[in-house]
């Protein structure tokens, strides 16, 4: 049986090959017939060859061209998880600890590593943080403050009434000088079950602005000495509740510049950020900043004005402006032998050709105020004296200062420059002899000039809040070097006006008493408005920050949706 099946196998085989050979040969044959042996004749047919080449090239175009046009229906670039987002501050980063932020880059990074009790919304207004609820007794001395469930810590703790009890009887400290301090004197917590109550000495309206707080946690720095405070490794390293939690820090030079690196927070009450990591690259010079942007060494900078907008010259850099609750005023020392003399502050309050100052900025608002829209809603507001240039000479002259010296004060940051230089134009034009002095901006501006009080006229922004309250600028126990009544204004009838508007509960009473404070403020001139500050932000065009459609009170509300910020993009199938 094995022999005959072998035989066939050869036989199989034999056929095999000679099919194969048979079809080799066929096939060189029709090569030679229809191909190379036609060659010779292909110039009578060239454009006959041609045109069939030209139409499968278009053919082929349009197919990959409807492939691509059909692929953008359906998809589309998005921005998604990733990367790492650099902003430049300025500032040295003496701690980590938010309770002791004071410079620039110390407040951004307590705004991206520590999230607060009540925090400013995407509409400018009070809105709850951490805090689930936040809620006054009828008299507006009482608030009762709870939590939101399941919150944590970076490290997984519970974040629970205890931090929030340990962090404000840190900030009543007598002992410890936060920067939190004074929004807490007299107010005593108490702790009945999941409820904090916070009795204030008196009646406040805003008292929710005032727990805008970045919670420490107790399970950390409980049993730390206030005195060890500062020097505990929290300080350089701490555990976190907001969108970021610490990661390394970097020395970059001997001046004190620094990046801080962060990581996102998988644990963050709002959710984790798209980002992976947030980074800030501390300066001590503005030009530096403008240098690192320009050449992509940060992706981003709140540190500059607009009047750096010529040097950006890259078209990958976007400018955003977007106002916020700050103003610009000449603060009127009232106190200085000047300025005591109402008729001199009226006759300068008429003699300054606002048009004409507010004519260098950018896209600043002008404000005559110091109460702005969107904190309230008033019914009315007082109208303000003309531009009279001769009157304003003839009252200063019957006053008998013309020609003595006034001490105008200012930083050298942003317009103030401009619109010194040309305020004392305008004041000299009115018979003075004007003393400017411009300084660079910071502690030591703080101490020697403002708390002082070294000026006649002191030109600076302050800060007007989401709230309407006054209390800080213009009530008389304010006035002392530790203050900011900058003016060192005093009047009995406006430290009541302020007083009855922040502890009244009813909306209409307190629009009708800040009406009256503001017709006392036009005619005591303890201040002259100038422009509404706003905050511009260059950042890389290819990324995203915060939504122009935010509302911000402070610079450092730009974050309040910084968990959506994103820098990396993807191709991404459209929904349905």
């Amino acid at each position: 049986m094995k022999p005959i099946a072998k035989k066939r196998g050869q036989k199989l085989s034999q056929r095999w090959e000679q099919f194969s050979e048979r079809a080799r040969e066929g096939s060189r044959e029709h090569i030679q017939e229809n191909i190379i042996d036609r060659l010779p004749h292909a110039k009578r047919v060239r454009l006959l060859i041609l045109e069939w080449c030209l139409l499968i090239v278009i053919i082929t175009s349009l197919a990959l061209t409807q492939a691509f046009w059909y692929s953008q229906s359906y998809s589309v670039q998005a921005y998604v998880d990733g990367g790492t987002y650099i902003e430049a501050t300025t500032g040295r980063v003496n701690t980590l600890n938010p309770l002791f932020a004071t410079t620039n880059s110390e407040k951004v990074l307590s705004k991206l590593m520590f999230a607060t009790l009540s925090t400013i919304d995407y509409s400018g207004h009070v809105g709850l943080g951490l805090a689930a609820s936040i809620t006054p007794d009828d008299t507006g001395k009482v608030w009762a403050v709870t939590l939101r469930d399941g919150l944590k810590w970076s490290d997984g703790e519970p974040i629970t009434l205890d931090d929030v009890l340990y962090t404000i009887n840190l900030a009543k400290d007598p002992t410890v000088n936060t920067t939190y301090s004074s929004n807490f004197a007299g107010v005593t917590v108490e702790r009945i079950d999941n409820t904090l109550f916070f009795a204030l000495p008196s009646a406040y309206a805003d008292f929710d602005a005032t727990l805008n707080i970045p919670i420490l946690p107790s399970h950390i720095l409980g049993e730390v000495s206030s005195s060890q405070l500062l020097e505990h490794s929290f300080s350089t390293s701490p555990v976190t509740s907001g969108a970021f939690t610490f990661n390394a820090m970097q020395n970059v030079s001997g001046d004190g510049e620094k990046i801080v690196y962060l990581a996102s927070n998988p644990y963050y009450y709002k959710s984790e950020p798209m980002l992976n990591s947030f980074a800030i690259h501390t300066y001590s010079d503005p030009e530096d900043i403008v240098t690192a942007i320009s050449t992509g060494e940060v992706t981003a900078t709140a540190e500059l004005s607009a009047v750096y907008r010529d040097q950006m010259s890259s078209e990958l850099i976007y400018e955003k402006q977007t106002a916020i609750a700050s103003g610009v005023f000449a603060f009127l020392n009232t106190t200085s032998p000047l300025l005591n003399n109402l008729s001199v502050r009226q006759a300068i309050q008429k003699g300054i050709n606002m048009s004409e100052i507010r004519s260098v900025l950018g896209y600043e608002f002008p404000l005559d105020y110091p109460i702005l829209s969107s904190e309230i809603e008033l019914n009315e507001y007082p109208e303000l004296p003309a531009y009279d240039l001769t009157a304003a000479k003839e009252a200063i002259t019957a006053a008998g200062v013309a020609g003595q010296t006034l001490r105008l004060a200012t930083t050298n940051s942003g317009y103030f420059p401009q619109l010194a230089e040309i305020l004392k134009i305008q004041l000299e034009e009115l018979g003075f002899v004007v003393d400017l002095s411009i300084s660079a901006p910071g502690q030591e501006f703080f101490v020697n000039v403002i708390r002082q009080r070294d000026y006649d006229i002191l030109l600076y922004e302050v800060e007007l809040g989401a709230d309407p309250d006054l209390f800080a600028y213009y009530h008389s126990s304010q006035s002392s070097n530790s203050g900011l009544n900058l003016s060192n204004y005093a009047n009995a009838l406006v430290d009541d006006l302020i007083l009855g508007a922040r502890t009244s509960m009813d909306l209409s009473a307190r629009v009708s008493k800040y009406e009256t404070f503001l017709r006392r403020w036009v005619n005591d001139v303890p201040a002259i408005g100038i422009y509404q500050a706003s905050l511009t932000y260059y950042f890389n065009r290819n990324v995203r920050a915060f939504s122009e459609e935010d509302r911000l009170v402070y610079a450092t509300d730009r974050f309040v949706d910084v968990e959506y910020w994103a820098v990396n993009k993807s191709a991404k199938n459209r929904t349905p």
